[in-house]
Formats: C-alpha cells, structure tokens, sequence
C-alpha cells in the first residue's frame, strides 16, 4: 500500500509513530494471558518430541555401529559329544580366518544362565537341546560377502553350523525406531505449523479489534511496516515468555524421563542418551519459535493491512 502524502503535522507523526507510546495503542499481552501459554505448551512439546527423536537416533546409530561388524555361528546338532566337536572345530577354524578380529565359544553354563528365566533349572543340554553359540568379530561390516565367506569356512568342520549377521535378527527393532523418528518429526513439523497458526489467529485478532485505531494512524502517516512492528513488538514478548517458559518444562520431562530409564541399568537405553550436540539442538527450538512466531506475525499483519486499508 503506498503511503498518503503528508502535511508538517502528519510528518511529525509520521516521525513519533515509534517506541512506547505508539506501542500502547495495541493491548498488552501479559503473561496471564492465552497466547504465552499457547507457545510455551507448543514449545514443551516440541522439546520433548525433538529430545525422544534424538534419543531413538543415537540408540539406533550406536546398535548399528556394535553390530555391524558382529555375527554368530550356531551349531544345531541334537547330540551333545558331537555338537561339541562341531564347536570345538568351527571355533579353530574361525580363529585362522584373516576377516575374524575375534571369536568367542560361549560356555555351556552361560547359556544355561540366559535360559533359566523360561526353562528353569532342570533345562540343560540333554533335556532341552542347546545349540552352542560362537560370537565373532569380524574387522569390518557382516555384509553377505563376509557372512557367506565364513560359512564356507565352516561347511566341512562343522556342516551343523548356521551362520546370521548379528544386525539381521534386529532389522524389525531398527526399523521400528526409524519409523518413530519420523514420526518424532512429524510431530515436530505438526507443532510448528499449529504455533504459526495460532500466532496467525491471534494477529487477526488484535488487528480487528484495533481496526478503527490502524486506520487512524495510517491516515497520520503510519506505514504498514510501522503497524507491522507494533504487533510484532507485542507477540515478541509473548514468543520469548512461551519459548522459557516451554524450554523448562520440556527440559524437565526430557530429564525426567530420562531418570526413569536411566534407573532401568540397561547398556542399550545407556547408548540412547543425548550428547552436546543434541542438547545444542534442543536450546535453539525456543529460538526458533521466536522467529517463526515474529515472522508469521509481521506478514499477517502486513497482508491484512493491505486488504484492510
């Protein structure tokens, strides 16, 4: 919209059309009020969405990495003497391959241990066939060149054994925690657009209700982008009390919930834990939202202004 031309009295508006006095004429927000609160939950949820994505991608990324190189030979033989020559032989075998790094027979007690929980002390080898496990560390990546390779190895020293990347059996879980990272920034993505579309709303508010007052203004030579700043000015303040306010309470639950797992004694949610880097993230989604609130603001205001005068 091009600005009227202007008297020396409308010029002298023009000029002191600025700072406090020119801000009172939009209502104050306060923090009692609806919008601060609307940002700050927008905010909270947003924490607690980007801090559970962050978490399910450094618990993916470090299984990843653990087992990427990791494979394990079980010898599925009934007969106990045998499957024990089996095991004895394909962990000789493994032990003369230049890809293995290192290979391991499990105890037979070890196993027993891990099975008691559902087959209870009386499941031993000779009720219940045990297939003996050999862990294997190879120097690189268990790709399918690895993993045939040793099963070549091992077809004529033990023709019981069954070869299986240690990755494989945990693709299902990997590609549950993918699909709920996505889902963790969708979530993000839905708060971002609900904050601007409550900024929206909320600037066509304030501008309906101080319509008759804009137009005054502008007619005193009060350019849209002065009116822009008057509304920006007020949903600054709101924006930066929502976004501390949310960032507490975000970070509150993150910890929180963070505690509870931790109590769990697990190497896995160990690995699930946030590093510098995500919490860098984390502090600049209030700084975020303080822009995208402005910014939604200044051209709501400035495309209704248009329309409106």
């Amino acid at each position: 919209m091009s600005e009227p031309p202007l008297t020396d009295t409308a010029r002298g508006g023009h000029a002191s059309f600025e700072g406090d006095k020119a801000q009172a004429l939009i209502p104050q927000a306060r923090l009692a009020g609806p919008m601060p609160w609307v940002l700050a939950i927008m905010v909270a949820l947003t924490v607690l969405a980007a801090g559970a994505g962050l978490s399910l991608g450094n618990l993916a990324g470090d299984a990843r990495s653990e087992l990427s190189g990791g494979a394990t030979v079980q010898i599925l033989q009934a007969d106990p003497n045998q499957r024990a020559e089996q095991a004895a032989a394909a962990q000789e075998a493994l032990q003369t391959m230049d890809i293995v790094a290192q290979s391991r027979l499990v105890p037979q007690e070890e196993l027993d241990a891990l099975l008691e929980p559902w087959l209870g002390t009386s499941g031993d080898a000779e009720t219940v066939p045990v297939p003996a496990l050999i862990d294997v560390r190879l120097g690189g990546r268990a790709d399918d060149r690895a993993i045939e390779a040793l099963r070549d190895r091992l077809a004529n020293v033990a023709p019981d054994a069954r070869v299986d990347a240690q990755s494989s059996w945990l693709q299902p879980v990997f590609g549950a925690l993918v699909s709920l990272q996505y889902l963790a920034l969708a979530l993000v993505l839905l708060l971002a657009v609900t904050s601007a579309a409550a900024v929206f709303l909320a600037a066509r508010s304030a501008l309906g209700n101080n319509r008759e007052t804009i137009a005054i203004v502008h007619l005193l030579g009060g350019t849209d982008g002065q009116i822009a700043q008057l509304f920006q000015r007020a949903i600054l303040r709101d924006s930066i009390i929502g976004g501390v306010v949310g960032l507490i309470l975000g970070l509150a639950a993150v910890l929180g919930l963070g505690f509870q797992f931790s109590a769990l004694d697990s190497g896995m949610i160990a690995s699930a834990s946030l590093d510098w880097m995500d919490w860098i993230v984390i502090a600049a989604i209030p700084i975020l939202g303080v822009v995208l609130a402005v910014t939604t603001a200044r051209f709501t205001v400035l495309a209704a202004v248009r329309k409106m005068l």
